[in-house]
């Protein structure tokens, strides 16, 4: 038995060596394990470990003597590998250094597409785990279908979905799954209800939190309501880090804090990779384009490259600086690439102000009033661009800001990216007007206080489990 890093050199070696002894004596037998560079570290301690070995380089060579039971009898590394392929056999490895490297490139590459082959099939053996949270809400009632018609992770991924919520939705969680399972999806394999925290997120591969506040604020304050979410996302962090995937990915939405329920629950789940925390921003993004499809008397697919900048259910900017129109019915014509600067096309721009700018417009309005049609087609859009990448253009996201466009760090803000090969990249060539910095430091100053209310409430409440 040997294994090592699948880039490892010596071990290139010694399984040279090694297939050649078992060419050439009959009673010699080998078992390879090939570790990824990334794993081969925890991989050794832990085999060192249960069997009381002391070994800490690649490649790691023991004998098990299968006719006399027991664990195996350790004979080292490389240098004692071929020291025992002397003494016993009089065979050795003349191998040079240069063959050395390239054996080791090449084990990398052939480890790396039999991890890629053994994650396709069991992706169509085990179905992808689904987390929905506030599962009551009819946002999750219109998303079901669009998760399960398989043009969000692919027409041959199944998916089993778990509806969380507490105990007093339970027959409407109840309902929502009998009316799934008699759609009879092709895709969904399972879909189940849950009001047991205790079991909450186990192997997620996405969670999807729709938990909502109802805001009113003639009843108790807006620090109240933030406190709130704080508390529920002090909750939920632990459970993930606890129960989920290791690469799980968290889909904040919802109609009240989407930005908020993010940032929190990167804070209270600091081993959750902060790439996969994000906040859904399409809904403005896609109601925008309509709008501006409708004024100009255009298809909504021409208009593109909408920034959607801030707090996504709170104080955002409609940024129209570098939206673009394709396609557009004028007297200047192109081929399908031939595109114009959208604000070159609308000259009314007191309508750009009342309909689209002002906290009080039209979109604003539209937005806030959808029931759940708007919100679930923006989560299902979202995921998926982050699994099969966006078109060519830009895309509004809340993430966690590390410092671009001068937007504090340790927030969760709405700015533009791009997806691409399962992950997404800040759009950040983009230059930015000067209104748009001034209003983007105003969007920022309110979405870092809110994060501080949202800390000092669960601090004066667990003062000990927030340190």
């Amino acid at each position: 038995m040997f294994t090592g890093r699948a880039n490892c050199p010596y071990y290139a070696k010694a399984e040279l060596l090694a297939d050649y002894l078992q060419t050439n004596l009959p009673d010699f037998r080998v078992h390879k394990i090939t570790q990824h560079p990334d794993k081969w570290e925890q991989w050794l301690r832990d085999i060192c470990e249960t069997n009381g070995w002391e070994h800490r380089h690649s490649p790691i060579i023991w004998r098990e003597l299968l006719d006399r039971g027991g664990k195996g009898q350790l004979l080292g590394g490389l240098n004692d590998f071929l020291e025992y392929a002397q003494q016993y056999y009089g065979i050795t490895s003349m191998m040079l250094s240069e063959e050395m490297l390239d054996i080791a490139e090449e084990n990398l590459q052939a480890h790396l597409e039999i991890v890629k082959e053994d994650e396709e099939i069991k992706s169509l053996i085990k179905p992808m785990q689904i987390w929905i949270t506030g599962a009551s809400v009819p946002i999750c009632y219109h998303l079901i279908p669009l998760l399960a018609n398989g043009e969000v992770f692919g027409i041959t991924t199944e998916i089993s979905i778990h509806l969380l919520d507490t105990d007093q939705f339970k027959e409407i969680l109840h309902g929502v799954v009998m009316e799934a399972e008699d759609m009879a999806f092709p895709l969904l394999r399972s879909i189940s209800e849950h009001t047991e925290l205790d079991q909450a997120f186990i192997d997620a591969d996405v969670i999807i939190v729709l938990d909502d506040v109802l805001l009113n604020l003639e009843v108790q304050s807006l620090e109240n309501y933030i406190r709130e979410v704080s508390e529920i996302c002090q909750v939920y962090a632990p459970l993930i880090e606890k129960n989920a995937k290791s690469e799980v990915k968290v889909v904040s939405s919802g109609k009240t804090f989407a930005n908020l329920k993010a940032t929190m629950l990167r804070t209270y789940g600091p081993s959750i990779r902060p790439e996969n925390i994000i906040a859904v921003a399409t809904s403005w993004e896609s109601a925008a384009k309509a709008m501006l499809a409708r004024k100009l008397n255009t298809n909504t697919a021409g208009v593109k490259d909408v920034i959607v900048w801030g707090n996504i259910t709170g104080s955002n900017y409609i940024d129209l600086s570098h939206a673009k129109l394709y396609g557009y019915d004028c007297a200047i014509r192109g081929p399908p690439h031939f595109q114009r600067p959208l604000l070159n096309m609308i000259y009314d721009s007191e309508w750009i102000h009342s309909e689209l700018l002002s906290a009080q417009s039209t979109l604003s309005s539209r937005v806030s009033r959808c029931a759940a049609m708007l919100p679930a087609h923006a989560v299902a859009t979202a995921l998926r661009y982050w699994y099969h990448g966006s078109p060519e253009e830009i895309i509004s996201l809340g993430i966690l800001s590390e410092g671009q466009f001068c937007i504090p760090e340790g927030i969760i803000c709405s700015m533009p990216v791009r997806f691409q090969n399962g992950n997404w990249e800040v759009v950040t060539e983009l230059e930015i007007s000067e209104t748009t910095r001034e209003v983007l430091e105003r969007l920022s100053h309110e979405l870092v206080q809110e994060k501080l209310v949202g800390l000092k409430e669960i601090n004066e409440i667990h003062p000990y489990e927030a340190e």
